[in-house]
Formats: structure tokens, C-alpha cells, sequence
């Protein structure tokens, strides 16, 4: 074989061989998990990013949602000491601390156990990869790991959800004792009611199909409810941060203000309350450290 058809051969092997290793997923990486208490799942390059400094409330600040709030506690106090403890899905209003609260959460009981409970922010887009994050938190038998998904839900074209059932039940494996899923979700099945009804219309066997779509939220053990507050806790909530930030303003103003705010927006929340303390603060001329 004349040298330039065999060089030209050899190229392409050298092309072909080069594009199978760019298109191959890539190989997990153990992370350093002292490096932080909170990390970010990349699934594209199956690693864990360190936070160092995470985007959150105190506990003290959460008001109206006491009763999950203790619930979640407690049963993330059992996860961190060992104990069973069941995956969680915090469901309902939009701005009333769900996500919050599970950050709170975490921070609060790290403190106490020494560091070793993790929190892994997983996004939603990445749900297929969960699999394989669960398989690399495994074999850290010395840590415990909250793998936490923020606004989870699917669409009627989204297939993904099969993934996160098979995550939760855990295979012929199980799901590995040192991880938990925190999930939050407007919806208290995940899956839109156009979604769930249009199966029950097409399908050969109406129930079976709509009970493969709601058993996704079965697989969580803990349904915490979060339900709109009323006006009267909504002020409570503006009350507690302007307490906790040192606030000056009078009651009849502050009660004033507050209120025109939540009638701009159309809705009382959480995160309608802290939108005003960051605007009160804002004129007072005062930092919220």
C-alpha cells in the first residue's frame, strides 16, 4: 500500500478514535468534600462544585410555615445522626420559603454535626443524571448528603420523570443510606393536570395510566404543604426583618407601605415581604448583613 494512502488511513483512525473520546460521557471525579458544606451537581462533566458562601435566610427569619418547618428539622436532625429519615417534597404557593427553608434547614444543623451533612443542589434539567451522582455519594460512608432540587416538574413532553422514580426506589441497589432528596414543586404531583387528564383520555387502561404519573410524588415520604398567608402574616413576616435588621420606621407607616406594596403585586408571600424590606432598607440608607 503506497505511504500516503496508508497516512491518509492512519488520519482518520486518529479522527474517528478522537471523536468516540469527546462524545464517551465523562468519568466522575471524587470530589473534596471538606471543601465546603454546599456543592453544585454539573452533570455535563460529573462534578461537584464547592459553594462557598450559599445564598440563603436564617431559620429565625422563616415566619408562618412553623409546623413544616419543625418537620423538616426534625427529620433532616435523624438523616444527619444516622437515623432513617424519609425524602421530602415541599409543595404548594409560590414565595412562601420552600427553598428557604431547606437551605435554613441545612445550615442550621450543620452547625451541630460537625460538618459532615452536605447539601448538592441538583438542577432540574439535569434529573437524568441523578443516577449517577447517587452512585458517587455511595461510597462516602463519612458524610451525609441532602441532594436538593428547586422548582421540580415536568412537562407533557418530559420523559425524565421516569429517571427521578428510579432514584427515589433506588434499583436493585436501593438508594444509598447517606443521601436524601429535598425537592420543591409548585405542583403536589410534579406533573400538570392537563397531563395527568390527557392520559386518562388516550390511554387503553385510564387509571393505570394515571396512577404511573401521580405515584412519582408517592416515592417521597414527606409532603409539606406551603398555602398562601394571610395579610396579617405577611406583615408579620415584614415585622420580624425589620426587627432583625435594626429598622427604623414607624408602625402606622410601615403597615401603610407594606400593604400598597403587596397590592402592586397582586399577592401576599414571603418573598413579597423580603422584596419590601429590601426596598425600605434601601431608602433608610441601611446594609442587611
Amino acid at each position: 500500500m503506497p505511504n500516503d494512502r496508508l497516512d491518509d488511513i492512519l488520519n482518520r483512525l486518529d479522527r474517528i478514535a478522537g471523536a468516540l473520546e469527546r462524545s464517551a460521557p465523562p468519568q466522575s471525579q471524587d470530589a473534596d468534600y471538606d471543601a465546603a458544606d454546599a456543592f453544585v451537581w454539573h452533570a455535563a462533566t460529573c462534578t461537584l462544585q464547592p459553594v462557598p458562601r450559599v445564598n440563603r435566610v436564617e431559620m429565625v427569619l422563616l415566619h408562618g410555615i412553623d409546623r413544616v418547618r419543625d418537620i423538616l428539622v426534625d427529620n433532616t436532625v435523624r438523616f444527619a445522626r444516622g437515623l432513617p429519615a424519609n425524602n421530602a417534597l415541599l409543595w404548594g404557593a409560590r414565595g412562601m420559603g420552600k427553598s428557604s427553608l431547606v437551605k435554613a434547614s441545612h445550615a442550621a444543623i450543620t452547625a451541630q454535626h460537625d460538618h459532615k451533612l452536605k447539601l448538592i443542589e441538583i438542577h432540574r434539567e439535569d434529573i437524568e443524571g441523578l443516577p449517577v451522582l447517587m452512585g458517587q455519594l455511595r461510597d462516602q460512608s463519612g458524610y451525609r448528603f441532602i441532594i436538593f432540587c428547586d422548582d421540580l416538574s415536568f412537562d407533557s413532553q418530559d420523559t425524565s420523570y421516569k429517571s427521578l422514580k428510579a432514584a427515589l426506589d433506588g434499583g436493585i441497589e436501593g438508594r444509598p443510606d447517606n443521601v436524601l432528596l429535598y425537592a420543591t414543586s409548585n405542583r403536589r404531583h410534579l406533573l400538570p393536570r392537563d397531563m395527568i387528564e390527557n392520559e386518562r383520555s388516550t390511554a387503553i387502561n385510564p387509571s393505570e395510566a394515571v396512577q404511573e404519573k401521580v405515584s412519582l410524588s408517592d416515592r417521597f415520604g414527606l409532603w409539606l404543604g406551603f398555602h398562601s398567608c394571610s395579610q396579617d402574616e405577611y406583615l408579620e413576616m415584614i415585622r420580624g426583618y425589620v426587627n432583625h435588621f435594626k429598622l427604623t420606621i414607624a408602625e402606622d407607616q410601615l403597615r401603610a407601605e407594606a400593604i400598597e406594596w403587596q397590592t402592586t403585586r397582586g399577592s401576599r408571600s414571603g418573598r413579597v415581604a423580603w422584596q419590601y424590606v429590601q426596598d425600605l432598607a434601601g431608602r433608610l440608607g441601611k446594609a442587611l448583613t
